[in-house]
């Protein structure tokens, strides 16, 4: 066996152990436990009683329908803004700002962003005091189901503010493997407006390459639980959060539904995911048809300015939110329906005593450790697919889409089983291995493009000069890439900040981190301890992003072009 072959098999080896295996070990247990197969509470013969119990609880169909419904309606509206704004903005003087501008909203864990617009959109929250009561007459907060309305428009919202940037990041990457200006050029000499251009030759290359994307925005949407638990409906909840209640309910004999529950979450994003590929041919043949009979068409320039407010307006409540949990945080007194709060006060932030200290601490460690493992993992993957003939790329690429496409409540419990077997639920050990499951994805995803970007001849060159295959990764791979390393670094980071259900079930109520503490203080009376743990939570990645931008800078500040990596 040669070098390059050992190597590539051990990457492959690593992710089947450490990603593929624990997913579908944990959905076995689930499904074990979802047809009666749960020794401590009695269970040892499979038996579809606990199914028969799920249908008979009060508000599952409800919960279905608001799944279906906020998971469909966010990813398609989602879609649509994205790619209206890309094409509107791309290519002109704004497009460069425009992305920047994003990296916030990207950065803001969800409970920290759900939690700050709860603040915004509740009846008693920053907009409505704002207008109040010169606007409205108000002078109590109103009666008005602004979040956690019955049918889950403040979670739509929600979605919409964390998913729109990442749809137009991946539309941005993609648009980069396109000869776009040839295409408006031509275009142009035709007769198209900008608008028919992207509809009619643009978007029908960029969507095939943001496919995976879009159906983990999609399973996203269907399964989340953070924001969910702040922003949607409570009684009954979407059938993420039910199911969570359900687990952790002090009737034991709920687990058995709770497991079934989670199978059947399990099948609903993969009945959506077909649902939504269906649609997609569909269209397909409509547009084909379409382009077939020719014609110029009609304007589509208001559409795209449409979609662009859309997302400004997006962005817009995404930092009114920041500051509103800001504001929160440092409030002493802010009673209704003042727009600012009437005395100011630092005593939260100045007594880590309190209990925000360890918990920062936790956050931080975990963060950390996480992220070097992925990190790790992510160029060791890499470095291998590098050797000639290189993994199956299209394989490759769906075993590391495959944690952000399964629902994490669906293998979550059946991990937690055989943690708890292994002596590792409760652990450290147990949620660092759940956390990793999750960031590596993000990791490699962000990673490979730079990687794959490197110019072979630098490499080339290192080794002419004698320079074996360690020394060529570290001398000329990593440092020549150490800002896209780092801005992955600081994206893992983020990502294990904002995990909520694998730190709860892993860590089965010993290990609290700001994003488990934020999303139980969101529903609390107390809105300056929730302020001060929302404003901590998204400070962290933050952070994180300001050092993978300086860090580089500082060190090749006399190397010109080596921050950016050097690309073919």
């Amino acid at each position: 066996m040669t070098r390059g072959s050992g190597l590539r098999a051990a990457a492959l080896l690593c992710l089947m152990l450490f990603l593929v295996l624990p997913i579908g070990a944990g959905l076995w247990e689930t499904a074990r436990a979802a047809f009666g197969i749960l020794p401590a509470v009695g269970g040892d013969q499979w038996t579809l009683d606990p199914w028969y119990r799920l249908f008979d609880l009060p508000g599952i169909g409800t919960s279905i329908r608001l799944t279906l419904f906020t998971g469909f309606a966010s990813t398609l509206i989602a879609l649509v803004l994205a790619a209206g704004f890309a094409a509107a903005v791309h290519g002109r003087p704004g497009h460069t700002l425009a992305a920047r501008l994003l990296a916030p909203l990207l950065a803001a864990p969800h409970a920290a962003l759900a939690i700050g617009l709860a603040f915004l959109l509740a009846p008693s929250g920053w907009i409505v005091r704002l207008i109040s009561p010169w606007a409205t007459g108000w002078t109590r907060p109103p009666d008005l189901a602004l979040v956690n309305d019955e049918w889950g428009m403040a979670l739509i919202i929600g979605l919409l503010v964390k998913e729109v940037p990442f749809l137009l990041l991946m539309i941005f990457s993609a648009l980069a493997q396109l000869p776009v200006g040839r295409h408006i050029a031509t275009g142009r000499m035709l007769g198209y407006g900008r608008g028919m251009i992207w509809l009619k030759v643009i978007l029908p290359q960029v969507y095939p390459l943001i496919r995976l994307p879009v159906f983990v925005v999609l399973a996203f949407s269907l399964s989340v639980v953070d924001m969910a638990i702040i922003l949607g409906p409570s009684n009954p909840p979407v059938l993420a959060v039910a199911i969570t209640r359900w687990f952790n309910a002090p009737d034991t004999t709920l687990i058995l539904s709770a497991a079934a529950a989670a199978c059947l979450q399990t099948a609903l994003i993969g009945i959506a995911i077909a649902v939504w590929y269906g649609a997609e041919r569909a269209v397909m043949r409509l547009v084909r048809w379409w382009l077939y009979r020719g014609g110029r068409g009609g304007a589509a320039s208001p559409g795209l300015w449409a979609a662009t407010s859309g997302v400004v307006a997006l962005m817009t409540l995404g930092a009114l939110a920041g500051l509103a949990l800001v504001q929160w945080s440092l409030a002493w007194r802010w009673r209704f329906p003042d727009p600012v709060p009437a005395s100011w006060s630092l005593a939260g932030w100045l007594d880590p005593s309190s209990g925000w200290g360890d918990v920062f601490m936790t956050t931080l460690v975990l963060g950390a450790a996480t992220t070097a493992l992925s990190l790790c993992l992510a160029i060791a993957w890499l470095e291998a697919d590098d050797r000639p003939p290189g993994l199956r790329r299209a394989f490759a690429t769906l075993l590391i889409y495959l944690p952000l496409m399964v629902p994490q409540i669906g293998f979550l419990y059946g991990l937690n089983v055989i943690f708890l077997r292994l002596g590792m639920s409760g652990g450290w050990a147990g949620v660092l291995w759940a956390h990793t499951l999750f960031v590596f994805p993000y990791v490699i995803i962000a990673l490979a493009d730079p990687w794959r970007a490197l110019d072979p001849r630098l490499v080339q060159s290192a080794a002419s000069l004698g320079a074996g295959r360690w020394r060529r990764l570290w001398s000329v791979k990593l440092a020549t890439l150490l800002r896209p390393i780092l801005i992955a670094a600081a994206i893992g980071f983020a990502v294990s900040v904002s995990l909520y259900l694998p730190t709860l079930f892993m860590g089965a109520g010993r290990i609290a981190t700001l994003t488990t503490e934020a999303v139980t203080l969101a529903s609390g009376s107390d809105r300056r301890i929730a302020g001060l743990y929302g404003v901590l939570q998204a400070a962290l990645p933050f952070i994180a992003y300001a050092a993978a931008i300086a860090i580089p800078a500082m060190l090749y500040r006399h190397r010109r072009g080596m921050t950016g990596g050097a690309a073919r």
